[in-house]
């Protein structure tokens, strides 16, 4: 065969693996909370409870719906400058680099760009069971192999069964605090994960809640040019999850794996004004924080009270161990017109709950225990000695 023949099947090979991943990426659909949520729930009665898909009922600050609408008259033009400012205004807060961050419509793009980014039929894509579902579906469509790892002891990743786990891996999947148990995995593991794991292989820390935690951030691993990817959104503590503002912080050499599947369309102008005017907002993280902390404890001590297991969560959600099958109470709690979270097979008794309101949580108390009163089984109080075990015979962390 000719150098000229040999050449061109090597342009068509890689002419055909373009197209392939032009194709999938095409078909590729993004899951979100939203949309997680959505396909267990139905459309929602008048008056409804609505705790679960993580949302802040609280909305925007009165500064962020104040730039909503002095922007809106604007709405006809793009007005690429907007995402400047934020940029300027994010990284002078957190001392970093403009070209360390990527601005997203929310942390949802970013998070599955990373998984087809950086996983593959031969890069395993590794997460936490239970753990947030987004990252699997992105690597289902990578043709990469999902490695899902019980939580440890105190409900944070176990970095040591991660590694073991997946040799292979080519993207680490950590949300702390985690996504649905609302618990942290602390700094010191993640910097364990990163001398250890293999090479070229990638962290992605999403920390979409950590603002409503004592937790600690792993921008200082950016800055020290590690290889990881931080996730960051507006669409939680800052009530913004239909504004849709969010980042990818990391490497720029890391972020530009994720430009082959952004399109660069230009940021919605009222998200971005929004999101910045919530940057410059001084008190808001603290007082959010405090106020969901409070309405978060009064739940946790009513259902010990009672006699339920919970999860103890450092976020606005948390896991309640019903004791019998999650969907039927999911089920029995929409009847009562107070919606819910999504189940989660691996602890297939267990319902996320989102913090709303006092009111809603008031509202969600007492159509929980009219539910719970009609079950067979009892609760339980909290016990961190107390262990189960997985169908497969590991350890299910303790509650």
């Amino acid at each position: 065969m000719s150098a000229n023949n040999t050449l061109r099947n090597g342009s068509r090979r890689t002419f055909l693996q373009l197209s392939a991943a032009a194709t999938a990426a095409m078909a590729f659909r993004i899951a979100t909370e939203a949309s997680l949520a959505a396909e267990e729930r139905n459309v929602f009665h008048p008056g409804a409870v609505v705790i679960d898909a993580n949302e802040n009922p609280l909305g925007p600050c009165d500064a962020a719906r104040k730039a909503i609408a002095d922007m809106a008259p604007q709405g006809g033009r793009y007005s690429y400058w907007l995402k400047e400012e934020f940029l300027k205004t994010f990284t002078e807060i957190e001392s970093l680099k403009p070209e360390y961050v990527r601005v997203f419509p929310g942390s949802s793009e970013p998070l599955h760009f990373s998984v087809l980014s950086f996983t593959s039929p031969t890069k395993s894509y590794v997460t936490a069971d239970p753990g947030y579902e987004a990252g699997m579906r992105a690597a289902k469509m990578a043709g990469a192999r999902v490695v899902k790892t019980p939580l440890t002891k105190t409900y944070a990743h176990d970095i040591k069964a991660m590694l073991a786990a997946a040799p292979d891996a080519g993207l680490f999947y950590i949300c702390t605090p985690n996504n649905p148990t609302g618990t942290m995995t602390p700094h010191s593991d993640i910097e364990q994960l990163l001398a250890a794991k293999p090479k070229g292989s990638v962290v992605l820390v999403d920390e979409a809640y950590i603002h409503f935690s004592n937790g600690v951030s792993t921008f200082d691993l950016v800055k020290a040019n590690q290889d990881l990817i931080v996730l960051r959104t507006f669409s939680k503590l800052y009530g913004m999850a239909g504004i849709r503002c969010g980042m990818a912080i990391g490497r720029p050499d890391l972020l530009e794996k994720l430009d082959t599947y952004n399109s660069g369309s230009a940021m919605p102008i009222t998200a971005v004004a929004a999101a910045t005017a919530s940057l410059k907002h001084e008190h808001l993280v603290p007082e959010r924080k405090q106020s969901n902390a409070a309405i978060r404890q009064k739940t946790f001590d009513w259902l010990a009270s009672q006699g339920y297991a919970y999860v103890p969560s450092e976020t606005n959600f948390f896991m309640v161990d019903a004791k019998r099958p999650a969907r039927e109470v999911i089920d029995a709690m929409a009847k009562r017109n107070v919606y819910i979270g999504r189940p989660w097979p691996v602890w297939p008794t267990h319902l996320r709950i989102t913090v709303g309101t006092q009111p809603e949580m008031d509202a969600f108390q007492e159509a929980f225990q009219a539910v719970m009163k009609n079950s067979s089984a009892t609760g339980y109080a909290p016990s961190l000695n107390k262990r189960r075990s997985y169908p497969d015979g590991q350890d299910w962390p303790s509650v």
